[in-house]
């Protein structure tokens, strides 16, 4: 690991915060142009399928294709980022999605989107994984679920926020400038990340004081996979990654198409979202870390408040396919995918509290892989019945409504399964059981 020099770190072993908000920060404009390069395709979707001559089931299936690798190379991007410094790990990823995305400044094809689509998601996999576990090595456990929030801010900044301004280059040149434009930025990320990066200083213990499992001795992936707590995050990202999909590919359309807003006002309403998930996701972190330093147990002050916030999406969405008043659903909107990403910044916090160091970025990149195969699913079947219904805003209304069903399932699922305490101590016991035996 990248040497610290002893003016960085405090007395207790803390990076200095200006370095490690630095990081984060830069970590935060990591994830705004990665989450931008994806929503773009969402909020050209009008004009890339008028363009293409595509229809709905056929976009959806262009907008999986970004899956084909992802959770692939969610897993392996783990693996290797335990090997390698997160600094050039990060580098080479974003270089990999900046460059992909130039080619479309070419006269457009079916084939050729679906290409950059494919290459996307294979750089973009393991992005948010190794991010936040660049981020664990300047804060220490109980410290982390707010850094966490910054980074996941700059991913739904990126969903959002950045709309409006390419709904307008859509607008005023083409969809194929907008592609562009972010693959540039990405570069210079890439540029400014590699001046100013460092790796993270804290030998991270990750257990609580006292407990066997500081020692860090390797634990099977199979009974890594099967604890309950990653389970049940599992289990809820899926279902609010579910609901994140939908807001990257389909809702500027869905909120065109069926509810008849333009696409200027839809690229509004988006940066609204990405505003109410500013406000709320720092703050919801901040109530999280404050808890756990107040002695609150991680089941409720992560487990339970990141599935709660997912089943008020849910219950959100739901009510928004009823919806009937103009207000009342850009109300259900803004909280209802506001809402679905706490569990994004809770999540990794929870599989990190029962994770050794030293296998954490694998766990975080396979977590990441199984919650994400809800991007491949959640557009094209989205897509199968919208165009089921013949493309009727009844049609979409219902596709809301089945979505709305799965966040409710799935949060119900993590409120039995998260409880980190006693997968720890279940934990410890098998590590003692095993050192008296040997």
């Amino acid at each position: 690991m990248t040497e610290v020099s002893p003016r960085a770190v405090s007395p207790d072993g803390a990076a200095a915060p200006a370095r490690r908000w630095i990081v984060v920060g830069m970590l935060c404009l990591l994830m705004l142009v990665n989450f931008a390069d994806r929503a773009v395709l969402g909020l050209a979707a009008v004009p890339i399928m008028r363009d293409l001559g595509l229809s709905h089931t056929e976009f959806g299936l262009i907008a999986a294709s970004f899956f084909t690798f992802f959770s692939l190379s969610a897993v392996i991007g783990g693996f290797l980022v335990n090997r390698i410094d997160t600094t050039w790990m990060l580098a080479g990823l974003a270089l990999i999605w900046s460059v992909c995305q130039l080619p479309l400044l070419l006269p457009a094809t079916v084939a050729a989107l679906v290409a950059n689509r494919v290459l996307l998601g294979l750089g973009e996999g393991p992005a948010y994984p190794v991010a936040v576990h660049a981020a664990y090595k300047w804060f220490p456990s109980e410290r982390r679920a707010l850094p966490t929030s910054v980074i996941a801010v700059g991913a739904l900044a990126g969903n959002g926020i950045v709309a409006p301004v390419i709904v307008t280059i859509i607008a005023a040149w083409s969809w194929q400038a907008a592609f562009g434009l972010l693959g540039v930025l990405g570069l210079v990320w890439c540029g400014a990340w590699l001046m100013v990066a460092r790796e993270g200083p804290l030998v991270d213990k990750g257990r609580v004081a006292g407990s066997i499992v500081e020692s860090e001795k390797p634990m099977p992936y199979r009974r890594l996979l099967g604890c309950r707590t990653v389970v049940g995050v599992e289990i809820v990202g899926f279902s609010a990654y579910w609901l994140l999909t939908i807001a990257i590919v389909w809702l500027p359309a869905f909120l065109h198409q069926a509810f008849g807003y333009t696409p200027i006002q839809a690229g509004w309403i988006m940066m609204l979202v990405s505003l109410g998930q500013i406000v709320l996701l720092p703050g919801v972190s901040g109530l999280s870390d404050g808890l756990k330093q107040r002695g609150v147990s991680s089941r409720i002050a992560g487990g339970w408040m990141g599935c709660a916030a997912v089943l008020a999406a849910g219950l959100m969405v739901i009510l928004m396919s009823l919806a009937t008043g103009s207000l009342l659903v850009i109300v259900c909107t803004v909280v209802a995918f506001s809402l679905c990403n706490v569990m994004f910044v809770l999540g990794p916090v929870l599989v990190a509290e029962v994770t050794p160091v030293a296998q954490r970025g694998a766990t975080l990149g396979m977590v990441n892989a199984v919650t994400t195969l809800a991007g491949p699913l959640a557009p094209t079947f989205m897509g199968l019945v919208i165009d089921a219904g013949a493309g009727t805003p009844e049609a979409t209304r219902n596709a809301l409504l089945l979505a709305g069903l799965l966040a409710v399932v799935g949060a119900s699922a993590g409120f039995v399964l998260i409880d980190p305490e006693a997968d720890r101590a279940r934990d410890d016991s098998s590590l003692r059981m095993e050192r008296s035996s040997a």
